[in-house]
C-alpha cells in the first residue's frame, strides 16, 4: 500500500517537476513567460495524436517537446523582437492553446491511448519498499530527474549557466559585455517550451493515457506556482513538485477512504495549497529578493 502511493505521488509531480525546470530557466534568463499551462496542453495534444497514429509513444514524446519548443517561440517572437508585454502574451498563449488543442483534439476523444511503458531492472526492481519506485518506473521519471540534475549543474557550474544568469540580473550590463542577450533568451524560451511540451506528453501517455480536453487542469499555473515557491532554486522545485503530488494524490485518496469532506474541497486542495504557500512567501521580503532575477518580467531593447 505505502509503495504505491509513492509511486502516484511520483507519477503526479513529474509532470509538474518537468515544467516548472523549464520555466525556471526561463525566468533565470530574465523572461516571464505565463504560456506554460497552454504550451503543456499543446504537448499533450499532439503527443497524444501523434503516438495514436504511428502506435509509438516516443514518436509522441518527440512530438510534444517539438510543439512546445514552437508554441514557445511564438511567445519569444512576440516578446523578444516585438517587445510587447510579457505578462499580457503569456496569457494570450495560454488561451490559444487552450482552444486551439481542444478543436485539434476533437477527433481524438474517447480513443484509446497508447501507454508508454515502464523500465524494470531485473532482481532491484523487486526489492521491498522501493524496488518499483527506484527501478520500475517509466522512462520520462527518471528524465525529470536527470533534468533537475542536469539544470541545476547548468546554472551553477558552467560559464553559459553564469551567463544566463548575469543576463536574467542585469540585462543591461550583459549587452554592454558583448553579451547576446535576445539570443539567450530566445534559447531558455525555447528549452521551456520544449520542457512544457514534455510534461503534457506525459499527461497523455504516461499519466492518463488518452486524450481529453483541458486535461493539463491548472498544472502550468502550479509550475509557474512553484518556481516562485523554490526561490527559483532547482532542487527546491524538486522538492516542491512532490509536496503538491502529494497534495494531489492524498485528496484522491481521502476521497476513496470516504472521509466526510466535500469531494469539490478536496479536488481543490492542490490548487488551495498553491495559494497558501504564495501568500506565505510573500510575506517574507527577503526570501523573495535573494534569488529573483533582478531583471525579471523586463523589455529588453538593444542599442542600435
Amino acid at each position: 500500500m505505502f509503495e504505491a502511493i509513492v509511486i502516484t505521488i511520483a507519477t503526479a509531480a513529474t509532470p509538474l517537476l518537468i515544467a516548472a525546470m523549464g520555466e525556471l530557466v526561463v525566468e533565470r534568463s530574465g523572461v516571464l513567460n505565463l504560456g506554460v499551462e497552454g504550451m503543456m496542453i499543446m504537448g499533450a495534444v499532439t503527443g497524444f495524436s501523434v503516438a495514436y497514429m504511428t502506435g509509438s509513444p516516443w514518436l509522441g514524446v518527440l512530438a510534444a517537446i517539438v510543439v512546445g519548443a514552437l508554441f514557445s517561440l511564438l511567445f519569444g517572437f512576440l516578446t523578444l523582437t516585438l517587445v510587447t508585454n510579457q505578462v499580457a502574451t503569456g496569457l494570450a498563449l495560454t488561451l490559444l492553446g487552450l482552444g486551439l488543442s481542444g478543436m485539434i483534439g476533437e477527433s481524438f476523444v474517447g480513443l484509446p491511448g497508447v501507454k508508454m511503458g515502464t523500465v524494470n531492472v531485473p532482481y532491484l526492481s523487486e526489492l521491498p519498499y522501493v524496488g518499483r519506485l527506484l527501478f520500475g518506473q517509466d522512462p520520462i521519471f527518471y528524465i525529470s530527474i536527470a533534468l533537475t540534475i542536469g539544470v541545476s549543474w547548468f546554472l551553477f557550474y558552467t560559464k553559459a549557466g553564469l551567463t544566463l544568469r548575469s543576463v536574467g540580473d542585469n540585462h543591461a550590463s550583459a549587452h554592454a559585455l558583448g553579451i547576446r542577450v535576445i539570443a539567450i533568451r530566445y534559447m531558455a524560451i525555447m528549452f521551456g517550451g520544449a520542457c512544457a511540451g514534455l510534461a503534457g506528453g506525459y499527461l497523455a501517455l504516461v499519466y492518463v493515457p488518452q486524450w481529453v480536453e483541458g486535461m493539463s487542469a491548472g498544472r502550468g499555473w502550479i509550475a509557474l506556482a512553484l518556481v516562485v515557491f523554490a526561490s527559483w532554486r532547482p532542487g527546491r522545485v524538486l522538492a516542491g513538485a512532490y509536496l503538491f503530488g502529494a497534495v494531489s494524490i492524498g485528496q484522491l485518496h481521502a476521497q476513496a477512504l470516504g472521509w466526510p469532506i466535500p469531494s469539490q474541497l478536496l479536488s481543490a486542495l492542490p490548487y488551495l495549497a498553491t495559494i497558501i504557500v504564495l501568500v506565505l512567501i510573500s510575506r517574507n521580503k527577503r526570501l523573495t529578493m535573494v534569488n529573483t532575477p533582478a531583471s525579471l518580467g523586463q523589455p529588453f531593447v538593444p542599442d542600435r
